[in-house]
């Protein structure tokens, strides 16, 4: 395990109470004393900061498309991800069992860390120094909506369909608050629309649309 003094460079931010970041950074084989109540709240300001970038940024998206696109920004995975690439494994601290056997690597510990770490941000320094850190850490939406039109075309081959064609339906408004609808179309034909702040942002909109009325059925 690591002095925490590397992770808060990697985190930019610098804690006043240095000991949040201590107890977000313990792992409950260490007992009573660990960072599941913090694992608790941070999810709760994770989920909140990710809800209001969705919310702003697509702002034509009905509710099933947002918790669609939520779901895939907090996952287990996307946390696990995320602390890797602050070395969050290497500062846990746990007992010598677990650390033997490679728990600091396991997409459960990373993750429910990440979350605890949000948390121990967020009780130092608020909910704008928690947000400013996950906008910063968290995939940019032009990662994702690759992942969303990757899933539907993937679905789509699958069912000997050709892929998905995207077409810019309209774009208004002023240059600061441009809004953009595209619809997506199999064999020619329309099968959802999607509207966003920007061309690749509408075409998540608009595969994640797609993907929805697939699960309910709507569509082939």
């Amino acid at each position: 395990m690591k002095k925490n003094t590397s992770l808060i460079s990697a985190l930019g931010y610098e804690f006043h109470d240095p000991s949040l970041l201590d107890l977000a950074l313990r792992h409950p084989s260490l007992g009573p004393c660990n960072n599941q109540r913090l694992e608790f709240l941070g999810d709760a300001v994770l989920q909140l900061a990710i809800s209001k970038k969705l919310y702003t940024s697509y702002p034509d998206a009905h509710e099933g498309q947002l918790t669609s696109m939520r779901q895939a920004l907090v996952r287990e995975e996307t946390l696990a991800d995320i602390a890797r690439e602050l070395n969050i494994g290497e500062y846990l601290q746990m007992d010598h069992g677990c650390r033997t056997s490679g728990v600091s690597n396991q997409d459960g510990a990373l993750s429910d860390a990440m979350e605890s770490v949000l948390a121990a941000v967020y009780l130092d320094g608020g909910y704008d120094a928690a947000v400013s850190l996950i906008l910063r850490l968290w995939p940019e939406e032009e990662h994702f909506s690759e992942n969303a039109k990757s899933r539907l075309q993937e679905f789509l081959q699958a069912h000997k369909k050709p892929v998905p064609e995207y077409q810019l339906v309209s774009d208004s408004g002023p240059a600061h608050a441009r809004s953009f609808t595209v619809a997506v179309l199999v064999e020619g034909k329309e099968i959802a629309r999607g509207s966003g702040s920007s061309k690749k942002r509408a075409e998540q909109a608009a595969a994640e649309a797609a993907l929805q009325n697939i699960s309910r059925g709507d569509q082939g």
